[in-house]
């Protein structure tokens, strides 16, 4: 077992299972008005976002590296009647790719102290999209007070310096969102803060 895998699996087993964990804001903002197909969910972590499109009638493939979060997942699929809609699976990014291609793809807070070629993951995603599809990243543009990260000097890449990296051709991806937008978000215990999300929305062209 990796030192990766070791430290997540930590981090989800630490966190009280949720009953119905709540999806990001970012993503039903975004996927509400698109019709219903096949997704990926990259990093699922307690899986909100997974039984939220599933609930939506997407066919969703939710992958993490840590196991505590992908059976949790999984139960929690099948508790909620999704478990036909829900393929929750363990992947390490560094070194495999969820196989299949996709309608949508997310990335949400995909951030790791481990090494992990972030821009060639989501080079990837962006060449699993089928025509028209497309790829959400959120990442974080602040530090949340209970963030497991609080290192003062950390920067926060903005969304088109993330397009930048992930280097796609314009002529195939077209960049429809890219801002950084600012909510209230809920952290352990119901603590609230105000936070910065950056957003990037790339659609392949059809």
């Amino acid at each position: 077992m990796t030192e990766a895998v070791t430290f997540w699996d930590g981090v989800y087993a630490a966190r009280p299972a949720a009953t119905r964990p709540r999806p990001n804001t970012r993503l039903t903002e975004v996927v509400t008005p698109l019709p219903p197909g096949d997704a990926l969910d990259l990093g699922c972590g307690d899986g909100g976002d997974a039984l939220w499109l599933a609930g939506q009638g997407w066919r969703v493939t939710a992958a993490d590296i840590s196991a505590v979060a992908v059976e949790r997942l999984a139960a929690l699929a099948g508790a909620h009647g999704l478990g036909d809609r829900i393929t929750a699976v363990r992947h390490d990014l560094r070194d495999s790719f969820p196989d299949g291609t996709f309608d949508l793809i997310c990335a949400h807070y995909l951030h790791t102290p481990f090494d992990l070629d972030r821009a060639g993951v989501l080079r990837a995603a962006a060449h699993a999209l089928r025509p028209g599809g497309r790829l959400l990243v959120v990442d974080h543009g602040s530090t949340a007070p209970w963030s497991w990260n609080q290192d003062p000097d950390a920067r926060y890449p903005s969304p088109r310096e993330v397009a930048a990296g992930i280097a796609l051709d314009p002529a195939a991806w077209t960049i429809e969102r890219a801002d950084a937008p600012r909510r209230i978000a809920t952290g352990p215990g119901g603590r609230t803060a105000e936070v910065t999300d950056h957003v990037l929305l790339i659609r392949r062209t059809p």
